[in-house]
């Protein structure tokens, strides 16, 4: 009977339960990212300045929309120093919650961009190190370059709290870590458990999902960054191996085009390689307008040169045109040995046209004088009267040995054959050579 008598409160009893759990399912709901968004931006070939043109702007986009959290997702060899120090200040810069996902690689240029967020998580394959300065050509680069290196690799490293230990053993060979296979003389690289082990990596996840559960976003909304087609271009075109083969090209085509007749296919190719320079240069936010107008510039003047003669507008011009490139970097060093290597395959080019078509082709033809006033074309300088040889008469002047001498009353200007012969002297011509009218005295 009492049991009875309680039976119609336990519906209340439940309910009033339900009441009070709400709150505590909410937080649940909260932690797990409910409303959160998250932009995840990949980083992957190699770090040059098309890829910090790519983070400025995603980064900008997620802090525009009030991202929560951003994941850089990291398969990168390595790249460009001053590429990846750039990309470092942006995200040192960005006051959302950073993580780096590394999925497979974050070698060299890329450690350094992983060791500036604030999280860094790794697939259980994926390595992070090996981060020594080495110059294009594959031999170390100077102690300068690599002491500045070692201190933005260190200053990364506590930057986030993390040991600096590790990350200047990435850039120092001479750090003996052997107990993590980086013995004196190598770069340390971290596998996925070392990292762990040393707190570079918060944990091992196996994907994404795993990833946002860490992180307690497992609900929130995930924006994934892509690099458009202009972005994918511009990164192409503005890698180190790609830039001396594109001014290489420009070089080379318009000296074709000097000995093609009109304006055909090198002048065509030479012309768009250096569109697409400029062009993935000006996307990658290394070129402005003012480069594009000194260009136009150098390009005016060199051809003003083939119509005005004297050389300074084509140096001008030249410069103009070396200046426009030198603009169109922060590397002036690297650019510079671009230049250098383009002009160097331009001249062998050109050393090999000239030795194959001389001048008499293209463009030449109508610069280079090729007319010779020559006896087969009918030129003729001076009469050769040979008719006068044997023709007797006086001198006028004495002859010492050029002088003046009659013939049949025409005076004449004659030289002697040997030395000195005195006015009113009996001369004879025993030679005509042009104008040159060589006589002897005679005894009459």
């Amino acid at each position: 009977m009492r049991l009875t008598r309680f039976i119609p409160i336990i519906p209340l009893l439940i309910a009033i339960s339900c009441i009070l759990m709400m709150p505590l399912q909410e937080n649940t709901a909260l932690a797990d990212g409910e409303g959160k968004l998250v932009y995840v931006i990949p980083i992957e070939k190699e770090v040059e300045r098309g890829l910090e043109a790519f983070l400025q702007r995603t980064t900008n986009e997620a802090i525009e929309a009030n991202a929560d959290h951003i994941i850089f997702e990291i398969d990168t060899p390595g790249g460009r120093v001053d590429a990846a120090e750039n990309i470092g200040e942006i995200l040192q810069n960005v006051e959302i919650p950073t993580s780096s996902f590394i999925t497979s690689r974050a070698l060299s240029a890329g450690s350094y961009i992983a060791l500036n967020t604030d999280n860094i998580f790794m697939k259980p394959q994926a390595t992070i190190g090996a981060s020594g300065v080495i110059n294009s050509d594959g031999t170390a680069a100077e102690k300068k370059a690599q002491s500045a290196w070692i201190a933005a690799m260190t200053g990364a490293a506590e930057s986030k709290n993390r040991n600096p230990l590790y990350a200047k053993a990435m850039a120092d060979a001479e750090i003996d870590l052997p107990e993590y296979g980086a013995g004196k003389g190598e770069f340390l690289t971290l596998d996925a458990n070392s990292a762990v082990k040393v707190e570079y990596a918060e944990a091992i996840v196996n994907h994404r999902t795993e990833l946002l559960s860490n992180l307690k976003l497992t609900n929130a909304t995930v924006v994934e960054m892509e690099v458009t087609i202009s972005e994918e271009i511009a990164r192409f075109l503005t890698n180190p191996v790609v830039v001396p083969i594109l001014l290489s090209l420009a070089s080379i085509g318009l000296i074709v085009e000097l000995y093609s007749p009109g304006f055909g296919v090198p002048g065509s190719i030479g012309l768009l390689s250096l569109v697409l320079f400029f062009y993935g240069h000006i996307v990658a936010g290394l070129a402005g307008y003012e480069a594009i107008i000194l260009l136009v510039l150098g390009i005016g003047l060199i051809v003003a040169e083939i119509f005005v003669p004297g050389g300074i507008l084509g140096i001008i011009g030249v410069g103009a045109v070396v200046g426009s490139l030198l603009l169109s970097t922060n590397d002036i060093g690297y650019m510079a040995m671009s230049i250098g290597i383009a002009l160097l395959v331009t001249i062998i080019v050109s050393v090999i046209m000239f030795k194959r078509m001389g001048l008499e082709k293209g463009i030449f033809r109508h610069i280079i004088l090729k007319d010779a006033t020559t006896t087969e074309s009918g030129y003729v300088s001076t009469v050769n009267r040979l008719e006068l040889i044997g023709l007797e008469g006086k001198t006028v002047t004495p002859l010492h040995p050029s002088g003046t001498a009659l013939f049949d009353d025409e005076r004449m200007d004659v030289v002697s054959e040997g030395g000195f012969i005195n006015n009113d002297s009996s001369v004879k011509i025993v030679k005509v050579e042009g104008s040159r009218i060589v006589v002897r005295e005679t005894n009459k």
